[in-house]
């Protein structure tokens, strides 16, 4: 399957177009019957995955000061989500817990993903955590029940450690991560930021009974008859057994960005 070439929509266009998906996505939080889950006092001690990212990273044309606002910003959100517990039958939404990321709120300006390229916008850099949440989701029992990606593939992987398309991007209100618990048992988000990383855990109150390995599959780059490069691939999990017996290989997503970058290295000339 070809991608078609990106359109360039009118200013008014956009605007219109994010005010209304805001609006449905309150009328949605407020009309839906959706059970959300909220910060619990307990402490819940079965860790089922725990994982961490480096929060500094050098990116090519990209000011470190935004990095570092992202700190600031990423603070912030952990304040709202960290300890949440999703009993059964509730949904975990991160917009809905977390809030509008506003100056007022303290939020600095972070690095923004838009068009297929970057800028500094307040609340930037909160793609982090999200990012971190799904991974973490997909090595549990948990059902992701939205979750969305760039359609852009800005900068070239530099010591990746997971697959293409393995996180979720997030804008508020309605580009929204959300995670239903609908096994028997609850489940706890632990947060927090080190000196140098994030890091995240899901825990419970029983031990974990499976074990996931997430993997990608049909990965390529490709040339699009418009001149542009694009990338695709499929995530899959592995479920194990504590015995590591194999009991199911499940898709998770599909996967397509425009890159904003040459996947071929060109030969330099001594």
């Amino acid at each position: 399957m070809y991608m078609q070439k990106p359109i360039n929509r009118n200013a008014v266009r956009l605007w219109l177009g994010k005010n209304f998906y805001i609006y449905k996505r309150y009328l949605k939080w407020i009309f839906g019957k959706i059970k959300f889950a909220r910060i619990g006092t307990e402490q819940l001690t079965y860790e089922h995955i725990s994982h961490k990212t480096p929060l500094l990273r050098k990116l090519k044309d990209v000011d470190m000061y935004l990095q570092y606002n992202k700190i600031t910003n990423l603070k912030l959100a952990i304040s709202k989500t960290n300890g949440v517990i999703i009993n059964p039958g509730e949904t975990f939404s991160y917009w809905k817990l977390i809030g509008k990321p506003t100056k007022r709120k303290g939020y600095l300006k972070g690095m923004v993903l838009k068009n297929g390229s970057f800028m500094a916008g307040t609340g930037g850099g909160l793609c982090q955590l999200s990012n971190l949440i799904y991974w973490m989701t997909i090595h549990t029992p948990l059902t992701v029940l939205e979750r969305h990606r760039h359609g852009y593939d800005v900068f070239p992987d530099s010591n990746r450690t997971q697959p293409f398309g393995s996180g979720a991007t997030c804008f508020y209100n309605y580009g929204d991560l959300m995670i239903k618990n609908e096994t028997d048992q609850p489940f706890q988000l632990c947060l927090e930021v080190t000196e140098n990383e994030l890091k995240g855990a899901w825990k419970s109150n029983k031990p974990a009974e499976y074990k996931y390995v997430a993997y990608e599959k049909e990965h390529i780059m490709r040339s699009e008859y418009w001149g542009g490069y694009t990338r695709h691939n499929m995530i899959f999990r592995r479920k194990y057994d504590l015995n590591n017996a194999l009991k199911a290989d499940e898709f998770i997503v599909e996967n397509h960005a425009i890159m904003m970058y040459s996947p071929f290295l060109t030969e330099i000339a001594e």
